[in-house]
């Protein structure tokens, strides 16, 4: 739901904040008083294009932003895109500069206008005069035929999914034959030289490096050894001996003074370590190899480690491991054939699983669009408009057309007039005829979602935008546009700039936007209606400027029958 939307600066707007609710948003207003700016602003907000023609006359820069409740697609956008999401809401800002520059920021983080277009079907869909922002495409038209239907495509994307990695892993072997061979060469090699290398342990390296430190030492260590070993033990004054003595004194005290038993373990403690201490010493200096033919062959081997951790990594652990990995790929290279037969067959089964559950929702979603076409028909024909309606449903089998959601184009058509022919929805002249189109299509699939199974699944997407979608109809066309508004906002938000009073009687939320003169200069302003302001404001749309008591009773009924 949107929240909030902002703009600063931008074309007559000085500043104006809107605090948008659910159910109904409606927005009236005089013609020129620049209702229409917002819709723009919210598309550029959504991925829309930004020019510096935007901003106020005098000013350095425009600042636009809204605020949108979170949805489980816009988390999974700000997550793809390393955007912060930990929070309740998604904050969108794009700021222009006089000088054509700008910036985009979500949740107080710089992005791009890509991430506002990738974020903008989960968030919110536009229908303006000028263009439907999110296009609404072949991709559209599918995923609402298949909400209408409550149609999963799950089955099909598992096996597309399958099919992929198999014929990926085909096409990689069945590469160009010279190549091939030229990268088999080039493995036999690398495997070749790390296999003879003969590593045996990740950390040898860090092994041998510590015995050429003792080595490269020997004389130094074995004297040092030795020494320690003469003080701890062997010399007349050794320390052994003298805590030797010391103790049998100290245990004599203790034989008549309680006070000496605790001194006493301490030194037999003391002549304990000692004792181990000296023995540790004393094995080290036996062991201690001088040998010059042994530390030749150590720095020898660890320039071969070297070598290898130059050319295949920093550590032998990553040396042994691209040593497997090139094994590997030689191997399938060797048996290229047999791997060839055994994928062609698994492409092949994978295959024909994809095609059985391609065809299976192709059944599904020709069903689904014959009860859409007539349900959307009578929805369509209630909003003055006399129109043929038809969603085809064409699958192409070519494995080139092949996609997670099927092999299907779906495609709305419709006729306007009578004895034209069945045209593609985008190619509607009329903005206001897409707008109602739009706007019947909506609440044919709401009532069907609403009304089926899965009663409490959320409205995609959550915000449906409606700009001057009553151009062209009045009368009792128009409370049947202000009835369908009605319909499709109970399960989600609807934004909706009307002229109409029958259509803004119906708003759970009333803006007016007016133009005002400030100090010699235009500008726009937004305002919330309370009840008596509501009836002003629709006497206004029946009546024009002047108010008569007649057009504020009318008013005042339009508001209690729409309740």
């Amino acid at each position: 739901m949107l929240l909030e939307l902002r703009a600063e600066n931008y074309a007559v707007i000085d500043r104006a904040v809107a605090s948008f609710g659910p159910g109904l948003n409606l927005m009236t207003g005089e013609t020129g008083a620049g209702k229409s700016i917002l819709i723009d602003a919210l598309e550029m907000l959504l991925g829309g294009k930004a020019s510096s023609d935007v901003v106020r006359h005098g000013e350095e820069k425009a600042v636009v932003s809204c605020v949108f409740e979170m949805t489980p697609g816009a988390e999974r956008v700000l997550e793809a895109n390393g955007i912060d999401c930990e929070v309740d809401d998604v904050l969108l800002r794009r700021e222009i500069g006089a000088n054509g520059k700008g910036r985009v920021f979500v949740n107080n983080q710089p992005a791009t206008v890509g991430v506002l277009r990738q974020l903008a079907p989960e968030l919110a869909l536009v229908h303006s005069q000028g263009e439907t922002l999110g296009s609404f495409d072949q991709a559209q038209q599918r995923m609402l035929l298949d909400r209408f239907g409550e149609i999963a495509a799950d089955a099909v994307a598992s096996t597309y999914e399958e099919w992929k990695a198999t014929t990926a892993k085909l096409a990689e072997l069945e590469a160009d034959e010279q190549d091939r061979l030229r990268m088999a060469d080039l493995w036999r090699f690398q495997a070749k030289e790390i296999e003879q290398a003969g590593l045996t342990a990740d950390d040898e390296d860090v092994q041998l490096e510590a015995e050429k430190r003792v080595l490269a030492n020997s004389e130094r260590l074995y004297t040092a050894a030795m020494s320690a070993h003469e003080l701890l033990y062997e010399s007349e004054g050794s320390t052994e001996t003298t805590l030797g003595a010391a103790l049998k004194h100290v245990e004599e005290l203790a034989r008549f003074d309680a006070r000496f038993v605790a001194p006493a373990q301490q030194l037999a403690t003391a002549k304990a370590t000692i004792e181990d201490v000296d023995a540790e010493v004393r094995e080290f200096a036996e062991n201690v190899n001088a040998s010059p033919g042994r530390l030749e062959e150590i720095e020898d081997r660890l320039a071969a480690l070297d070598r290898l951790k130059r050319k295949y990594g920093q550590t032998l652990a990553e040396v042994m491991a691209f040593g497997a990995e090139a094994a590997r790929k030689l191997a399938e290279v060797e048996n290229r054939d047999a791997l060839l037969v055994e994928l062609r067959a698994r492409q092949a089964k994978d295959a024909e699983a994809y095609h059985a559950a391609a065809a299976r929702l192709t059944a599904v979603r020709q069903e689904a669009a014959k009860r859409l076409e007539k349900l959307a028909v009578a929805q369509i024909n209630d909003l003055a408009m006399n129109t043929r309606f038809e969603v085809r449903v064409a699958p192409d089998e070519a494995a080139a057309n092949w996609t997670a959601h099927g092999w299907d184009t779906v495609e709305y058509r419709i006729a306007t007039n009578a004895g034209e022919p069945l045209k593609p929805l985008d190619e509607i002249a009329s903005g206001g005829e897409m707008s109602r189109v739009m706007l019947a299509l909506k609440v044919t699939v709401e009532e069907g979602v609403q009304g089926g199974a899965r009663k409490k699944k959320a409205p995609l997407p959550r915000t449906l935008v409606f700009d001057e979608i009553d151009i062209g109809i009045g009368g009792r066309a128009a409370e049947a546009v202000g009835k369908k508004l009605k319909t499709l906002s109970r399960g989600q938000q609807v934004l909706c700039i009307t002229h109409l009073p029958q259509i803004a009687a119906f708003a759970d939320q009333h803006f007016v936007i007016e133009k005002t003169e400030k100090k010699g200069r235009t500008q726009t302003e937004i305002r919330r209606m309370d009840d008596a302001g509501r009836a002003r404001e629709i006497a206004r749309m029946l009546s024009g400027e002047k108010l008569t008591e007649t057009s504020l009773k009318h008013a005042e009924h339009l508001l209690a029958t729409s309740r």
